[in-house]
C-alpha cells in the first residue's frame, strides 16, 4: 500500500505549539482547564500540549488518560475489546475539559469519549483538540483546536506515529488498495 508523509517531527512540534497558544487565548489562561487524552495516542499528545502551555503560561493544566473501549458503538461482533486503564486523577466537575485525540474522522470516538467522561462528573464545558482532522464526519462533531486539516479520500487511512508509542514522530497517509 502506498504511503506519503504529511507531517514530520518538526511540523508536529509546531502544530502543538500553535494549538497551545489557541487554548490559552480561547480560555484566557488555564486556571479552569484540564486536558484528557484519549488512549492511546491522544494521551501523549495531551502531555506534550500541557508542556507547551507551561512554556507559555508558566503553569501546566492537569493531564489525564481516558480509555473509551467500552463506550464504542462498533463492539458488535468483536470478541473482546482491549481495555486500558483510565487515569483521571483530578476532579472534572465544573472544569473545562479539553479532550485530545490524534485523528478526527467520523466523530464516533469523540462521542464515545464524551459518554465516558460524564462518568467522572459534569464539566462546565468540553472542547476538542486533535492533531489531524481528516474530514468525513458521521456525527455533528468538530474540533476547537486542530494541528492540521488534512482532507483525505474515504479509502485512505491516516497513521499517527509518536515517539512515546512508536519510536518516531510522523503522520502518514496510507492509500488502501481498492477491491
Amino acid at each position: 500500500m502506498p504511503t506519503r508523509a504529511v507531517l514530520d517531527a518538526e511540523e508536529i512540534r509546531r502544530a502543538l505549539a500553535r494549538m497551545a497558544h489557541q487554548v490559552l487565548e480561547h480560555n484566557r489562561g488555564v486556571e479552569a482547564v484540564v486536558l484528557v487524552g484519549i488512549l492511546s495516542r491522544g494521551y501523549p499528545i495531551a502531555k506534550r500540549l500541557a508542556e507547551w502551555i507551561e512554556r507559555f503560561e508558566h503553569k501546566a493544566p492537569p493531564v489525564g488518560a481516558l480509555d473509551i473501549s467500552l463506550y464504542r458503538d462498533d463492539l458488535a461482533g468483536k470478541v473482546r475489546p482491549t481495555v486500558r486503564r483510565t487515569d483521571i486523577p483530578f476532579p472534572i466537575e465544573g472544569k473545562c475539559v479539553i479532550l485530545i485525540d490524534d485523528v478526527l474522522f467520523t466523530g464516533r470516538s469523540i462521542r464515545a469519549a464524551m459518554d465516558a467522561l460524564t462518568d467522572f462528573g459534569r464539566p462546565s464545558a468540553i472542547q476538542l483538540g486533535v492533531l489531524v482532522d481528516r474530514g468525513h464526519r458521521e456525527l455533528p462533531i468538530r474540533a476547537d483546536y486542530v494541528g492540521k486539516n488534512m482532507p483525505t479520500a474515504f479509502e485512505e487511512d491516516v497513521a499517527v506515529r509518536l515517539v512515546e508509542t512508536d519510536g518516531v514522530d510522523e503522520v502518514t497517509i496510507i492509500s488502501k488498495d481498492k477491491p
